[in-house]
């Protein structure tokens, strides 16, 4: 297990697989019941913990699910990521508690004379804060502004979260098993490594075998696109997958 385990300890099974909630829905009152929904048949088929997250929603609407999961389900292991507003973010696992926090970038998305007020200021939320925090580096869409290698990034990236998430270009693209070996040949045991974007039920052995979990939004959806509607048949298969590989360790 890597040194700083305390994001894993959240879960009783090894390679946690969080699913996502993107918030889709035409009204605020159709989102928070979609969303419902959506974790039970998560949670059913056997997916560890999920992100509640404003992909097509609102920050209230995360905001919402999140009241609704610790009243009703305050056993799901949840995470939360709001979009540009990581001071929400925060505020909101404090107040309906979430586990743990997702953040795109944590290092190398700014430039060099941005960094001391995002390194200060994530600091200060972090100690005033209960939850883990997962933090992207090269994370998909977001600028490489930081000028540094990635070596240096990471270092920074370790120091200021509980888990590096890695993903490649875009949302359902594969991350890369180069990509996902030189994240862990730098990160050496020290967090967990997430793969957070394009995982499948058929490359779940082979990347799983490099990280410590996953993040799947889009895999699980009709047609494997996020816009459409959860598909408990691709849920249910993919988890047979993790389990064979949980069943090989």
């Amino acid at each position: 297990m890597p040194k700083n385990s305390r994001f894993l300890s959240l879960f009783s099974a090894s390679k946690p697989i969080l699913g996502m909630l993107h918030l889709k829905g035409d009204t605020p009152e159709e989102t928070v019941e979609r969303a419902m929904r959506e974790l039970d048949t998560l949670l059913e088929n056997g997916v560890d913990g999920v992100i509640v997250e404003d992909y097509y929603g609102t920050a209230d609407e995360v905001e919402q699910v999140l009241a609704r999961i610790a009243a009703e389900r305050p056993q799901a292991v949840r995470g939360v990521n709001v979009l540009h507003d990581l001071d929400r973010a925060f505020a909101l696992a404090e107040a309906y508690g979430a586990q743990f926090i997702q953040w795109d970038s944590v290092a190398g998305h700014l430039k060099p004379e941005e960094e001391p007020a995002f390194a200060e200021h994530l600091a200060a939320l972090r100690a005033d804060s209960s939850a883990c925090l997962l933090g992207g580096v090269r994370f998909k869409y977001q600028p490489y502004l930081s000028g540094r290698p990635l070596e240096e990034d990471m270092e920074l990236a370790l120091e200021r979260c509980d888990g590096i998430v890695v993903t490649g270009a875009g949302t359902g693209l594969d991350t890369g098993l180069e990509k996902i070996r030189a994240f862990g040949r730098l990160i050496a045991g020290r967090a967990p490594l997430i793969v957070g974007a394009g995982l499948t039920a058929e490359t779940a052995a082979a990347q799983l075998a490099l990280a410590d979990g996953a993040i799947v939004g889009s895999y699980f959806k009709e047609g494997h696109n996020a816009e459409n509607e959860l598909c408990p048949a691709h849920v249910a298969n993919f988890m047979a997958a993790v389990r064979q590989v949980r069943s090989a360790q």
